[in-house]
């Protein structure tokens, strides 16, 4: 998200370790030690010369403990840490190792099978976070600032082609899978030594993402290289949200499209002043054309973008200002290439539907230890995104769906993100998710489970009688249930198939 290239000329007194993650730290931390990177919405920050030198000291305990050059060192954090993470992973990296960053929201038999998988050495875990055990080392930070030594010079030398992390995908469709990521790739578009930087129109940029998520990784990589220094709220509600927004007359907001919707639905507009906003980012899921509709009006500064990518294919993008006259459009190729290919792998004619591709602008990431799988998503430089989608005549981008959420009712195919744009045009829903069910007649049927605004009654029938106006009959929802709350991964996207079962221990 928001990453691009600069054109500013560099300052060719700062010699940085080029292409690597913690180049970028040693280039600011020259040329800017004072100025604040990270700060939490507890009152914690953190300077790029602090950053610097904690991460050096880590690395160098890292090397006494027998890190080598490759091993993979697991990162157990939470959002309350993000300062800590932050310094933990510029030390992995520094000590040519790779990082492995997980939520501490994770269940421990999850994080003992991401540790697992990937044969992780070591484990650097938050204070008061639980890590399993297991044939790794687990340490807090601050047992390894302890042991740490004042020799960087026994540090290795890392190049842009050693890989820097490895993000476990969300797992809604099955087992997560290790994505790895060089140095190359995680700061493309970058500039160490830029004088000219981005999100310049405010000094913080906000987020609530974990750490653990691709969406995480890219505000890593905006607080190493914007001019903007990351603001993290630590617990989201939309009134924190907002009110951090009014205090600290924050420029930049990225959200993921259920924080938007809560946003929305708590009129955050109404009790709080959000003026400041000039860039209001959305990622990890398409973003509905009326939450996208709400945003420009409740933020009535902000430019509002969709970015759509995957930990795959990241720094691949498309970028999308909200259009009303294209509402379901993603957008153009912002980084990399944009594709609709056929089962042949061919490019379709625009209009036509098929499988989405992005292809990135620098080395391309890699499914770790699954080849069998990455031969499925990963071909000849372009990354299959799982997802069904057509190119207009203009060559944007719009989806029609997951390949794995088509409803197939019948003789007909049903799109779940175009029921679900519908239904969220009601004024009693603030989330829905909708999901194929099983049918004996039809193989499938559409359900939905929603969640109602606040305050507002909800009645199944009317939401029914309301879609009627707006979809096909073989569209409408023929089982509704409501929750307060929708299950969702680290990244904010619902977890379907938890809603599969539990719709159908309903019926």
């Amino acid at each position: 998200m928001h990453r691009t290239r600069s054109d500013d000329p560099e300052e060719p007194s700062v010699r940085t370790p080029a292409g690597t993650v913690h180049g970028l730290l040693e280039a600011r931390s020259r040329t800017q030690p004072d100025r604040v990177a990270i700060t939490t919405d507890d009152g914690r920050a953190l300077t790029f010369a602090e950053w610097h030198e904690r991460s050096t000291a880590l690395a160098t305990a890292l090397e006494r403990r027998g890190i080598r050059r490759g091993d993979r060192v697991g990162l157990l954090f939470g959002l309350r840490e993000w300062p800590e993470f932050a310094v933990c992973y510029c030390a992995v990296t520094m000590a040519g190792a790779v990082a492995v960053p997980i939520s501490d929201r994770q269940p421990a038999e999850a994080v003992r099978h991401l540790l697992d998988h990937c044969s992780a050495a070591g484990l650097i875990a938050a204070p008061g976070a639980d890590g399993p055990a297991g044939p790794w080392w687990t340490s807090r930070p601050q047992e390894l600032a302890a042991e740490a030594t004042a020799d960087p010079q026994a540090l290795p030398r890392v190049t842009a082609g050693d890989l820097a992390q490895l993000i476990y995908t969300s797992g809604t469709t099955g087992r997560p899978k290790g994505v790895a990521a060089a140095h190359g790739n995680v700061t493309y578009g970058t500039r160490p030594t830029a004088r000219h930087r981005p999100l310049a129109h405010s000094e913080q940029f906000l987020h609530s993402f974990a750490v653990g998520t691709n969406a995480g990784q890219t505000m890593l990589v905006n607080a190493l290289d914007a001019h903007a220094g990351a603001l993290v709220a630590t617990h989201f509600t939309p009134g924190r949200f907002a009110r951090l927004i009014e205090q600290r007359r924050v420029g930049s907001v990225f959200v993921v499209p259920a924080m938007a919707a809560e946003l929305l639905h708590a009129k955050v507009q109404t009790r709080f002043d959000l003026s400041s906003v000039r860039l209001l980012g959305s990622t990890a899921a398409a973003l509905p054309p009326s939450v996208a509709t709400g945003l420009t009006e409740a933020f009535p500064n902000a430019t509002v973008v969709n970015y759509y990518t995957s930990t795959e294919a990241a720094p691949a993008q498309t970028a999308m200002v909200y259009d009303p006259a294209r509402p379901t459009a993603l957008g153009r190729a912002a980084q990399g290439a944009v594709m609709v290919a056929g089962p042949d792998g061919r490019p379709l004619a625009a209009g036509e539907s098929g499988d989405v591709h992005l292809r990135s602008p620098g080395a391309q990431r890699s499914y770790y230890r699954d080849a069998e799988a990455g031969a499925a998503v990963f071909r000849a430089g372009w990354v299959r995104m799982g997802d069904v989608g057509f190119l207009d005549e203009d060559g944007y981008l719009h989806l029609l769906d997951r390949e794995s959420d088509v409803i197939k009712s019948g003789a007909h195919k049903v799109s779940t993100l175009q029921v679900e744009a519908a239904a969220l045009e009601h004024p009693a829903v603030a989330e829905v998710a909708v999901v194929g069910l099983p049918h004996p007649v039809l193989g499938m049927s559409v359900g939905a489970v929603v969640v109602p605004a606040p305050g507002t009654p909800f009645d199944p029938a009317d939401l029914r009688a309301f879609l009627t106006l707006r979809l096909a009959a073989h569209e409408i929802p023929t089982r509704i249930t409501t929750l307060g709350e929708l299950p969702r991964n680290e990244g904010g996207k619902p977890l379907k198939r938890a809603l599969r079962e539990l719709l159908g221990a309903l019926a």
